[in-house]
């Protein structure tokens, strides 16, 4: 079968001699419908964070169920489902939560298909246990790929502020990509906070009105923090959500961050923050959190069954994988790209 391989640093290949794996005992296999491409995905590459393993890429998986091994129960041949990308022990308490984003055991493992072990750039997909299956029911898993990291990530993200963000509060979202578009989108319908847009382009500054910001502006203006205060007055903004993560939006995050309010930084932009005891208003929750669980996955899903959640996609084949890195790369993507086999 066809895939997508990572060799090493800088060393992506189209190969197309892979063997169609066989599942065995709990074990899955997977017809792909679609594969999202994310930012993580040049970190592995251009970076060299996962080294000494060559694997199949793609950690936002969807598509139908081909074949599943004899100790498989609940699902058939033809189920549309997406696959739960953080892979843990799934036995420690954290997954026992469901939350094998935080398995106690992850610093001994890879953390998942695509990211060290084989992943969804493929024509099938091998999945270790049905327990990392959410079935996606009327949804196209061409549309419902990314919903596993770019809808999570953000999902998981803002629930963890939910009880800061009412109707007399503001949250600001720096960062209108892959994540932070799904994030307004989901600010929108389950919170009640006045929603503060910050990116560098007009063109997704418009797009982040459309999506229900009631204000927007350009991060990299001078007076940037200046022009939020502005709009929150002396209390700030209570949730700061950065989807860029570079130092110069951390910055801006500190300075406008209210007493008690959330600091929430997901992008992986390489910034550094330097602390101190003044750096930050009293109080403030400053947090890296890492994708989401596999049941904030299932409420996912029904956001996007409800159509209340959308992911902007572009369409490309396997064999157009390096080009579509060169243009993510060079932040020609709108929204998220998806691989189809």
């Amino acid at each position: 079968m066809k895939a997508v391989r990572y060799f090493g640093h800088k060393d992506v290949r189209v190969v197309n001699d892979m063997e169609i794996p066989k599942p065995t005992g709990e074990e899955v296999l997977l017809k792909i419908g679609g594969a999202g491409v994310c930012h993580s995905d040049l970190h592995v590459i251009d970076e060299g964070t996962i080294t000494g393993t060559v694997f199949t890429l793609g950690h936002e998986n969807a598509g139908w169920i081909e074949e599943v091994g004899p100790d498989v129960k609940g699902y058939k041949k033809g189920d549309a489902v997406l696959v739960y990308g953080p892979w843990g022990c799934g036995h420690c308490k954290p997954c026992q939560q469901s939350k094998e984003n935080y398995c106690d055991h992850q610093s001994e493992m890879a953390f998942g298909g695509g990211l060290g072990l084989n992943g969804g750039m493929a024509e099938y997909m091998l999945v270790p246990s049905s327990r990392l299956l959410v079935p996606i029911y009327d949804l196209d898993p061409v549309i419902a790929a990314p919903l596993t990291d770019a809808a999570l990530t953000p999902y998981s993200a803002i629930k963890r502020s939910m009880d800061k963000l009412m109707s007399d509060e503001f949250v600001v979202v720096i960062g209108v990509g892959g994540l932070g578009h799904v994030a307004l989108q989901i600010l929108r319908e389950i919170s009640g906070a006045t929603i503060i847009a910050c990116d560098v382009t007009p063109e997704k500054l418009a797009f982040a009105k459309e999506l229900g910001a009631a204000y927007t502006l350009n991060s990299k203006d001078a007076d940037a923090a200046e022009q939020i205060q502005k709009i929150t007055g002396i209390k700030k903004a209570k949730v700061v959500i950065d989807f860029v993560g570079a130092s110069s939006t951390i910055d801006l995050g500190s300075k406008v961050v209210s007493l008690d309010g959330d600091l929430t930084i997901v992008g992986l932009g390489g910034g550094i923050y330097q602390y101190n005891m003044m750096g930050l208003p009293f109080g403030v929750r400053m947090t890296n959190p890492y994708w989401g669980s596999r049941v904030e996955l299932m409420e996912v899903v029904g956001l996007a069954r409800q159509k209340k959640i959308h992911i902007e996609i572009e369409r490309y084949k396997l064999d157009e994988a390096p080009a579509v890195y060169d243009k993510l790369r060079e932040g020609k993507i709108k929204g998220r790209a998806v691989l189809i086999p």
